[in-house]
């Protein structure tokens, strides 16, 4: 393990991102570039105090689970992913599942769309990218752990109906088009254990889910409508589509509105908003 290197390397990768690159708000203005070491960690799901070591090189050997959660917080490409584990000294595991490393060029789609909320799902249905629209308009979704920022989880296992599908039109639809697109991972990622624990967990808890799946139904669609009650600015009309990111077996999922509707403008207002909570206490 080279500390110094990897120290070097990590400075690089935290100064060269923005707030808004990783879904965070942009606040006051910032004395030093980049993002603050603190918002680094948090997104790594790290102590501060560990992530700073790694950045004055005094660090212990971060583990292949750390490498890959900086990897996200940062935003590496496939070549710094893998520059990453070899400072390390960690090599980089052949993928068994659903790969969680959104290309450079997908994040940087997100950042430049504005009045589109969109995020990105890997073949798991795990969020592993989202734009600051998508998490005004869903959850936010750093505040949520990684293990449990995954729709077909949140989709059967939620315990209020109403809110399994964030409010909108549509909820039963998805669970078949989820349940569906889970098994053509089952089959594509065999040795994948959180997928192989994801199906007996969702088995046994939800009836709802044991009837789909013991349907052995695979569907797919890539263009819905959707209305959502959203408890800041009401009532949305949407268009939901899905783009797939197939060098990666990813989705790119978009949500727009009508440009000059009143959902149009509801998102624009979401967008100036962000995460702020707005409902009455």
């Amino acid at each position: 393990m080279d500390h110094n290197d990897l120290a070097e390397f990590l400075r690089t990768m935290r100064e060269r991102l923005q707030p808004q690159d990783v879904g965070l708000p942009a606040g006051t203005a910032r004395r030093t570039p980049g993002l603050r070491r603190e918002e680094v960690a948090g997104l790594a799901h790290i102590s501060v105090e560990y992530y700073a070591r790694l950045e004055q090189a005094r660090g212990s050997r971060p583990s292949r689970r750390i490498l890959s959660e900086l990897a996200r917080a940062l935003r590496l490409s496939t070549n710094e992913r893998v520059h990453l584990f070899e400072l390390a000294g960690v090599a980089p595991e052949s993928p068994t599942g659903p790969r969680s490393d959104v290309p450079a060029t997908v994040l940087n789609l997100l950042e430049h769309m504005t009045d589109i909320a969109a995020f990105v799902v890997n073949a798991r249905y795990d969020v592993i990218a989202w734009n600051p629209l998508a998490a005004a308009l869903f959850e936010d979704f750093s505040a949520v752990p990684p293990a449990r920022r995954n729709l077909i989880y949140r989709h059967f296992l939620h315990p209020d109906p109403d809110a399994r599908h964030y409010g909108m039109t549509g909820a039963e639809e998805f669970g078949r088009l989820a349940v569906g697109q889970l098994r053509v991972a089952a089959g594509r990622y065999p040795t994948d254990p959180q997928i192989r624990t994801m199906v007996n967990t969702l088995h046994k808890h939800s009836a709802e889910f044991a009837e789909m799946w013991d349907d052995h139904h695979v569907e797919s669609g890539s263009h819905h409508h959707k209305i959502m009650q959203h408890p800041v600015v009401g009532t949305l009309q949407l268009n939901c589509d899905t783009l797939a990111v197939p060098m990666r077996d990813q989705y790119l999922v978009c949500f727009t509105a009508e440009r000059g509707s009143l959902s149009h403008n509801a998102l624009r207002l979401l967008s100036v908003v962000g995460t702020q909570d707005m409902t009455s206490r």
